[in-house]
């Protein structure tokens, strides 16, 4: 039985090698003459000092790109660690018998890069291990950002030999809410006059009309007639406005993991025929409120959010037919972008301001010119339509609760009896306060007016 002692690494020996040294390593092997002793580990770029009881003649590395092997006496071996993996040393006696193979394991320098880690992440909880050839990285990580960042480190050390078993810490569920809201106003002014005249004259007779066409359905005209002689004059007068005003706000929520995508619609889908080869198919384009969008928790409460969201609807004013089918077009307004904020945090990710203006005049060649009596001769049509959108998101992080701390739109709303709705005309049962759930806590706060889910 022979012992096989190492101790630091020798400075000499590693200038003459041209390694740097980062720190002190040191270990004892027990050796039987004739069998494998244990495993010398050996960090890369680092190197130790086997010395012998016994001394040898002859020493040998099996692979030398893992670890390279140099004599410093006849009792001692200097070995230097240059790439990781495991290898075999072999040691000879003067006689030639064996004397021990010791295998040689080659691992990332984590000294180093545990150092590294606490001066740039001082206050994260990673361990650090080492794992055959590469580096094993676990513990609790407080944001995907600094995880990366452990990693990205951890590369330089294990090139693409880093286990990642970090978990992350802190509220990693973020709630997406959107608010869609657009107003749109639209005034329009029509003014025509016509001049009709309708004569006779023995046996010649006839009907002249001087001026646009009406096109009105007879809302906002005025005729006026009468006759000279045998020519009977009539005027007609068509004076229209209208006004419209349009609100429309919608606001989804939505729940995703951080780094998981989340889909969401609200609306329906339309029929479109679609003509081929076997004849008429048809598919189905979705409208409504429609986001998506994909939440990263980077930092603490800092979310990444890249989103898309759109409100679309069908719009009856637009008509098309296609192969004796009638469609309608759609309103749709979109936006798709990547911004970062906090948590409770707004931005108005989107917006648009429009002033649509259009008048159209519509006359009788020279009479429409003729000053004042010209507007006998003329059709004015004035439109204008003004229209703003806003489209604002705020991210929130959020954690599980209790099932009945959640309350549901349907909670106070009760079925009415059969007396309740034939006797009293009521489309909703009595409104008695909860005993439980969450419903239970609302009905306890003191409200003045009214709350919750309204329709009206």
């Amino acid at each position: 039985m022979k012992t096989l002692n190492l101790i630091k690494a020798a400075l000499v020996g590693l200038a003459a090698l041209g390694a740097t040294p980062t720190g002190a390593f040191a270990e004892k092997l027990r050796v039987m003459t004739g069998a494998p002793s244990g495993v010398l580990n050996v960090p890369m770029n680092r190197a130790v000092v086997v010395e012998s009881d016994e001394p040898f003649a002859e020493i040998s590395i099996a692979n030398a790109a893992i670890a390279d092997i140099s004599t410093l006496s006849e009792r001692s071996i200097y070995v230097l660690g240059r790439a990781p993996g495991m290898t075999t040393m072999t040691l000879l006696a003067p006689d030639g018998s064996l004397i021990t193979n010791v295998q040689v394991q080659v691992t990332p320098d984590v000294t180093e890069f545990k150092e590294r880690l606490r001066q740039i992440m001082p206050n994260e909880s990673i361990e650090v291990r080492t794992a055959n050839d590469g580096i094993v990285l676990s513990g609790t990580i407080s944001s995907a950002i600094m995880m990366n960042r452990a990693i990205e480190l951890a590369e330089r050390y294990a090139p693409n030999r880093v286990s990642n078993m970090m978990n992350i810490g802190g509220t990693q569920q973020v709630m997406l809410k959107v608010r869609f809201a657009e107003m749109s106003r639209s005034v329009s002014k029509d003014l025509s006059a016509a001049l009709g005249v309708d004569y006779s004259a023995g046996s010649a007779s006839g009907t002249t009309s001087l001026g646009p066409s009406m096109t009105g359905d007879g809302l906002g005209q005025l005729m006026i007639g009468g006759a000279i002689g045998n020519t009977q004059l009539a005027i007609a007068i068509e004076a229209l406005e209208e006004k419209g005003v349009v609100r429309t706000l919608a606001e989804p929520n939505l729940t995703a993991l951080s780094g998981q995508q989340a889909k969401f619609l609200a609306g329906g889908e339309y029929p479109i025929p679609v003509r081929d080869n076997d004849g008429v198919s048809i598919n189905y384009k979705p409208f409504g409120v429609e986001l998506e969008f994909t939440p990263r928790v980077v930092n603490g409460d800092q979310i990444n959010l890249e989103m898309r969201a759109a409100v679309s609807g069908v719009d009856s004013s637009v008509n098309y037919t296609v192969d004796g089918f009638t469609l309608n077009s759609f309103k749709r307004r979109e936006t798709s972008t990547t911004v970062e904020l906090r948590d409770g945090q707004s931005f108005a990710i989107a917006g648009l301001l429009q002033d649509d203006f259009e008048d159209l005049v519509g006359q009788v060649p020279w009479l429409g010119d003729i000053p004042v009596l010209g507007a006998l001769f003329r059709s004015t049509d004035y439109t204008r339509r003004q229209s703003e959108l806003v489209i604002i998101v705020t991210p929130h992080l959020v954690t599980p609760v209790n099932g009945m701390a959640l309350s549901l739109p349907t909670d106070r709303v009760k079925i009415p009896t059969e007396g309740e709705l034939f006797l009293f005309g009521k489309t909703y049962g009595g409104t008695t306060a909860p005993k439980t759930g969450a419903a239970a806590e609302v009905a306890k706060q003191d409200f003045s007016g009214s709350y919750g889910y309204v329709m009206e």
